[in-house]
């Protein structure tokens, strides 16, 4: 059916083909930037056809070739990228809704009409069972799935799909004599400060690299966190002993745009490479339990917490919008459980038994 057909089609010629009215033919080209359909010819038999996005063009090729023709899913996702752009969405969450969608479409062979909730339902056991994937993992792909279905389709099955109950898992937390040997390890001056920083002050890996030099304020001691999880801002505390490091850090390397950035470019340092640059200092300090960038941020709220500071400050520090997810804290601390004596620690075992 594809035979004559060149590569590249004008945007008049896939007009005529499609037998599209010269009206909506001139509404779809003003609203596209690119003029041409490219087309691409593949083994048995296949052919893509890459075309701009635009609704009557995809609802003609499904007249012409039926089930014999496959889009892909991001088509259907426009919108839905669209509309999370519009609302502010972080590019970390649009790129997650966009992901999970374009995934469930794919496992599914459906177009997002077709959905029902049974498919959901399939999805996500597949997820769980075969992929083996996280309560949170799991919670994020039904918001993704929600707001997809439920906020641009308008479709009402999906509010049936019930939420999974929270892993009840407890943040493993480095003693602070385990941070003075990761911090110690590292000789790096720059990887040393955001070492500290992050343990300082609380900070998520994202916050750390996308750290400015103007939001270090060094006279009131404080750190100003713009734009964090939930888009939220805060000032958080700025260490005497990490201002002194931060001050070498500075006259070495005196940073532009982020305080923290990749050598010959105007990027900030990628998480990944934080994430690297923790784990090799882990390894040179011995440390063995199974932690992460993360547990900086975790072993801060849990020492402040050891350490006499009210509940309600640390939730304020951390950025927390509930004091329950800053409760946590209070099931790893010693403060408390410290002052418990075993049973065991009562007994004279050394006491032989009288006969």
């Amino acid at each position: 059916m594809m035979e004559g057909f060149s590569e590249i089609m004008t945007f008049e010629e896939t007009a005529k083909y499609l037998k599209i009215r010269k009206s909506k033919f001139y509404k779809i080209k003003e609203e596209n930037k690119s003029p041409a359909v490219k087309i691409e010819f593949k083994e048995n038999n296949k052919v893509i056809i890459s075309v701009p996005y635009n609704e009557n063009l995809i609802s003609r090729l499904l007249v012409l070739f039926g089930e014999n023709i496959s889009i892909d899913p991001h088509f259907y996702l426009i919108p839905l990228q669209k509309e999370l752009s519009i609302r502010k969405y972080s590019r970390r969450t649009i790129k997650s809704y966009i992901r999970y969608n374009r995934d469930f479409l794919l496992f599914t062979n459906k177009n997002p009409e077709k959905i029902e909730n049974e498919d959901i339902k399939k999805y996500l056991y597949y997820m769980l069972e075969r992929k083996n994937i996280s309560t949170s993992t799991l919670n994020i792909i039904i918001n993704a799935l929600r707001f997809y279905y439920g906020e641009i389709l308008k479709r009402k099955f999906i509010y049936e799909i019930k939420r999974p109950r929270k892993d009840r898992k407890l943040p493993v937390v480095l003693s602070r004599e385990e941070i003075a040997k990761i911090l110690s390890s590292v000789d790096n001056i720059k990887h040393k400060t955001i070492l500290m920083l992050a343990y300082s002050a609380g900070l998520r890996v994202s916050e750390v690299i996308r750290l400015k030099p103007e939001d270090i304020d060094s006279k009131r001691k404080l750190i100003h966190i713009k734009g964090s999880k939930g888009r939220k801002d805060r000032y958080t505390l700025l260490s005497e002993t990490v201002l002194k490091t931060l001050r070498e850090y500075w006259n070495k390397y005196r940073p532009q745009k982020w305080l923290f950035e990749v050598a010959r470019e105007e990027k900030h340092l990628s998480a990944r490479t934080a994430d690297k640059i923790f784990k090799n200092a882990c390894d040179k300090a011995g440390i063995t339990k199974k932690v992460s960038f993360h547990s900086l941020r975790h072993s801060f709220a849990t020492h402040l917490l050891e350490g006499g500071t009210d509940l309600r400050y640390i939730q304020e520090l951390l950025g927390h919008a509930h004091s329950k997810t800053t409760e946590v804290y209070t099931h790893v601390s010693r403060k408390n459980l410290g002052k418990i004596v075993s049973p065991i620690d009562t007994i004279n075992l050394n006491r032989r038994e009288e006969r």
